[in-house]
């Protein structure tokens, strides 16, 4: 199918990072609200965390509706229904009587939500050129990441003062910021084909593709693993290191500095340093670091920073590998953009799925964070060198 070239037109990169931030940020912002909630519906732990597992699975499988669809329709109508969603469902979690009404509130709250995520991607993709599309994705997932860490933070300031409740209006009111900013500063940008997109074409089009197949592996491996070890990090602290729980945010902050840190290595050699070569690069140090791990936990005596050293260097890569492995992904057939960045999305929260509950398996939680660090770092390398490959050949037989 090809694609009716159109002028490029230009969206601001920082209103695609809040557009992303709209699902990912109610998730980590009602993370403090939750003993609250608790103590009110007179509800379990285990009970209250299903607000945050059911807001994970609509997150996931919401990716893979959107992309398909805003190919099909376009990227602005999906965007506008999927925001009206997510401020609809805030209501009801504001007002929601009882935990039952409020877990199916974040259901919905979440499957409106990720809209933001897919789809600024996808107009991230739409409105760059090939050359500048890792560099500007770079800056889309440093936003990424900071934006969540920060977010427990502002729960808990929001909870303190005025109640678990206003979070919810809080996040009404960013969904609404986000509406407007798509009526006044996104045009419809999805490539005209010429014809129109049935839902499942573009997922199957691509899914028969085997370099996107890998990419999709390798990237979702590379930079969601850091997952399992963010999860097992303070039962580490307290089992192996023998540290007190208030070490582990300082620590964990760590981790996102060395993911914005590689995002913004590509942002300051974009243009000037080959990304085939820096994505290499990258799939070592991840290797090499998750490797160091291993090591660590079994021959070394384990301290915070001892411990905490290939974290940083894995994270570092993860920074670097995310951008380069995304934007060839979407590359891969860009009049598929939006189906591209559903299923990326899906795979990557499937992968950080696995990492979390591999973390949990066996008695020693440092061992098994290093085991799955170790193991899906050696996947990625192995999923990077067949994708190069696979496309390779995919060019050789255009020509």
């Amino acid at each position: 199918m090809s694609v009716i070239e159109a002028p490029l037109v230009r969206v601001p990169v920082w209103v695609l990072g809040a557009l992303t931030l709209t699902g990912s940020l109610a998730m980590h912002i009602f993370v403090p609200a939750l003993p609250g909630a608790a103590a009110e519906f007179g509800a379990s732990t285990a009970q209250m965390e299903m607000t945050i597992s059911v807001y994970i699975l609509g997150m996931a499988l919401g990716q893979l509706v959107y992309g398909p669809l805003s190919d099909h329709f376009g990227r602005r109508p999906v965007l506008m229904a999927a925001l009206s969603l997510y401020c609809l469902a805030g209501i009801a979690c504001y007002l929601a009587p009882g935990l039952n009404l409020l877990i199916a509130a974040r259901l919905f709250q979440a499957f409106g939500g990720c809209a933001g995520l897919v789809l600024g991607r996808a107009i991230l993709r739409d409105t760059s050129t090939p050359a500048e599309i890792a560099s500007r994705l770079a800056v889309l997932t440093m936003i990424m990441v900071v934006g969540p860490s920060l977010a427990p933070l502002v729960g808990g300031l929001v909870v303190q003062f005025y109640g678990w409740r206003t979070i919810y209006l809080l996040l009404l009111l960013i969904g609404l910021a986000n509406m407007a900013s798509v009526v006044l500063l996104i045009p419809e940008t999805r490539p005209d084909t010429g014809t129109s997109v049935r839902f499942t074409q573009g997922m199957r089009a691509l899914l028969r593709r085997s370099d996107f197949r890998w990419l999709m592996l390798g990237g979702a491996c590379a930079t969601t693993s850091m997952y399992g070890v963010i999860t097992a990090a303070p039962f580490i602290f307290e089992r192996d290191l023998h540290r007190p729980a208030h070490e582990v945010g300082p620590w964990l902050a760590l981790v996102v500095l060395a993911v914005a840190m590689g995002n913004f290595v590509i942002r300051a050699t974009a243009g000037r340093v080959s990304l085939a070569l820096m994505l290499r690069a990258a799939n070592w140090m991840t290797l090499g670091a998750g490797l160091a791990l291993l090591a660590v936990v079994l021959f070394a005596p384990l301290s915070a920073p001892v411990f905490m050293a290939p974290v940083f260097v894995f994270c570092l890569a993860t920074g670097v590998t995310s951008p380069i492995a995304t934007s060839q992904a979407m590359n891969v057939l860009p009049e598929y953009a939006g189906a591209a960045s559903g299923l990326y999305g899906f795979v990557q929260m499937m992968v950080a799925a696995l990492c979390t509950t591999g973390v949990g398996l066996g008695s020693d939680p440092a061992l098994s964070a290093a085991l799955v660090t170790a193991g899906v770092g050696a996947v990625a390398m192995v999923a990077f060198r067949i994708a190069a490959r696979q496309r390779l050949r995919v060019l050789t037989a255009r020509n």
